[in-house]
């Protein structure tokens, strides 16, 4: 079944289309705050088919995920429980947000906003922890501390451009060489992860 290239082409298809940017934008912009498609299936595709603008759709990209991200942290913060803490359930994020959490209770937990940008942990989860944890410090000391929105926001937008600009510039390094050869393989390397991705989640099942 050749399902990706199949994907692949139709990604192609959309890039060539005036609605390939607002669709990208739209994608970063909820992605951060409750939709499971990450913003990087629409910013790679881009970048390989228009390689010229690859370093502006990264800024796009990093400026709608983080504008997201702030709309995530304040639902955190003032409505939590129980309109969100039931998205959180319905998407099945309770393990990464206790592991958030977690990050957030130490001493120099903040900074993990930062590594949580690499990590495969949905930045949507990061965010709604974030303004959740800060709502609750707020509670029971009078003060957000280093959770309030401003390092929040800037922590974030080091970690999304980092991110998001590295894979913006393998792709314009790459040029025509690297295009050919992932289309070439897309059907096995999107064959690899599903398998990747089936083995972790067997994983986490018996383990």
């Amino acid at each position: 079944m050749k399902i990706f290239s199949y994907l692949y082409n139709l990604f192609e298809r959309l890039s060539s289309t005036k609605y390939a940017t607002p669709i990208m934008c739209a994608n970063s912009f909820v992605e951060s705050i409750f939709w499971p498609i990450p913003a990087d299936v629409m910013l790679v595709p881009m970048c390989m088919y228009h390689r010229n603008r690859a370093f502006y759709y990264a800024f796009l990209t990093v400026l709608f995920s983080v504008l997201g991200a702030i709309v995530g942290y304040y639902l955190g913060y003032y409505i939590y429980d129980p309109y969100i803490s039931d998205m959180i359930s319905f998407f099945h994020y309770e393990k990464h947000m206790e592991t958030v959490r977690s990050w957030l209770t130490q001493e120099y937990g903040v900074l993990m906003i930062f590594v949580g940008a690499f990590t495969p942990i949905p930045y949507k989860v990061i965010a709604i922890t974030t303004g959740l944890v800060a709502a609750e410090s707020m509670a029971n000391t009078g003060a957000v501390g280093y959770l309030g929105i401003i390092p929040f926001v800037l922590i974030s937008i080091v970690g999304r451009s980092l991110r998001f600009f590295l894979e913006s510039f393998v792709i314009y390094i790459g040029g025509e060489k690297m295009e050919k050869t992932v289309k070439h393989y897309i059907d096995v390397i999107g064959w690899i992860c599903v398998l990747l991705i089936a083995l972790l989640i067997v994983y986490k099942f018996l383990f």
